[in-house]
């Protein structure tokens, strides 16, 4: 098993900025992408930002610009650097991580979810 722990969301004024990690603990052999989702009210989860085993970025068109996203493969962490923060960031930001397991003499590929950290943007 594989648990996803985020921090740092909260309440921040626009314009201003906040830092997102997230920590990937237990029975992990490799972790190959990471992501940063999030979820507003009454609309679908979309994808923020991504990053690879490699260092290889992707970002919504909608954050491009303002955040960043990096980890540390060493400690199995991702971050998320938030800045010019808009009312429309308000959201639920999940942590994911495509972890590569290996048990019983094969290894196996498995999705994982952190537990959501709120992120509110006032106006």
């Amino acid at each position: 098993q594989v648990q996803l722990v985020e921090s740092g969301g909260g309440l921040v004024q626009a314009g201003g900025s906040l830092r997102l990690s997230c920590a990937a603990s237990g029975s992990i052999f490799s972790i190959n992408t990471m992501g940063w989702y999030r979820q507003a009210p009454e609309k679908q989860r979309e994808l923020v930002a991504a990053i690879t085993s490699g260092g290889s970025t992707k970002y919504a068109d909608s954050v491009k610009g303002r955040f960043t996203i990096s980890r540390d493969n060493a400690k199995n962490t991702v971050d998320l650097q938030m800045s010019s923060l808009k009312p429309e960031d308000t959201a639920v930001y999940y942590c994911n991580a495509d972890v590569t397991q290996y048990s019983g003499g094969f290894y196996f590929s498995r999705d994982y979810w952190g537990q959501g950290t709120q992120v509110t943007v006032s106006s």
